[in-house]
């Protein structure tokens, strides 16, 4: 396998991806659109090109951190596509937190062209994407995993192939499903211990020691809520935009797929209407703030 990888999105987590690469002896040329991000990455030792297709012609490997789903069609389809210029035997890893109709579709297209496609999207922010320690859900061919897989290695401290083309959106979708609820269950939680007239600090120190324990209640409370760095910036490398997309998206998987699910139900109701209070720009931890504003209003 070729080891000059492209990266195409240099954002908070596509740049710091792209240094960790580099540590692991990758060599490594990315793109972006944002003068701003391309100047970060550069920053941080990322040789970056100013067309998609001298990345393509140099590259055997892209790797895919976009926003949405949108942008992934846009780089990957059409005569100025992915498709259109990577030869034969390329792969692309899709790290974008997408949707399975758009990588089926992207991923068709590719294999027209002999193009392989894996869906990839990380859980862990920007730190963990510096630090190597992303875990990826993967969807696509076993063949594509295992070629793919020295890379994978590099950049995350656990990869799992869960099934087909899309398996790998799904699987994180419902991965934010429950991290959008139990960030709203821990706030709930920790203000009936505040109520009780008990630390909630302490508190939160035994519920990591016990079974309620979670992602927001080891991860998320103690860096970015207790000491109350979530603000209008996105400190935590995930704003509620993105959260507020990916519980609409259960949402509509639950319907489509003909199955109720009551209390994700209502989690995303909470996130939906916390727009009148919280933008999408602002960091997902301030969900925290809404509940602990509505909990107090209903009280009083």
């Amino acid at each position: 396998m070729e080891q000059t990888i492209g990266i195409i999105g240099l954002g908070s987590i596509g740049r710091n991806l792209a240094t960790t690469l580099i540590r692991n002896q990758f060599t490594v040329l990315g793109f972006d659109l944002s003068a701003q991000s391309k100047a970060h990455a550069m920053a941080l030792g990322v040789t970056v090109t100013k067309k998609i297709v001298n990345l393509a012609k140099s590259c055997h490997v892209i790797i895919l951190s976009l926003p949405t789903a949108k942008e992934v069609e846009q780089v990957c389809l059409g005569s100025t596509g992915l498709s259109a210029l990577l030869p034969k035997g390329a792969i692309v890893i899709d790290t974008t937190t997408s949707t399975p109709q758009t990588s089926r579709k992207v991923a068709t297209q590719l294999q027209l062209s002999g193009v392989e496609f894996l869906d990839a999207p990380i859980s862990g922010g920007p730190a963990s994407a510096a630090a190597g320690t992303v875990s990826m859900m993967i969807g696509g061919k076993a063949s594509t995993y295992q070629k793919a897989l020295p890379i994978l290695n590099a950049i995350s401290y656990a990869n799992i192939l869960i099934g087909k083309t899309g398996a790998g959106n799904i699987a994180k979708t419902i991965n934010n499903m429950l991290a959008a609820t139990h960030l709203i269950t821990t706030s709930e939680a920790l203000a009936l211990a505040q109520k009780a007239d008990i630390d909630p600090r302490r508190v939160l120190e035994a519920i990591n020691l016990g079974s309620g324990r979670s992602g927001a209640s080891q991860s998320m409370f103690p860096a970015w809520v207790q000491s109350h760095r979530q603000n209008s910036a996105p400190n935590s490398g995930c704003s509620m935009g993105v959260i507020r997309n990916d519980v609409a998206n259960a949402k509509a998987l639950a319907k489509q797929l003909r199955i109720k699910l009551p209390v994700a139900t209502q989690a995303a109701k909470c996130w939906e209407v916390s727009s009148s209070k919280f933008t999408d720009n602002d960091d997902l931890c301030c969900i925290v703030k809404y509940t602990n504003h509505t909990l107090l209003r209903n009280e009083n």
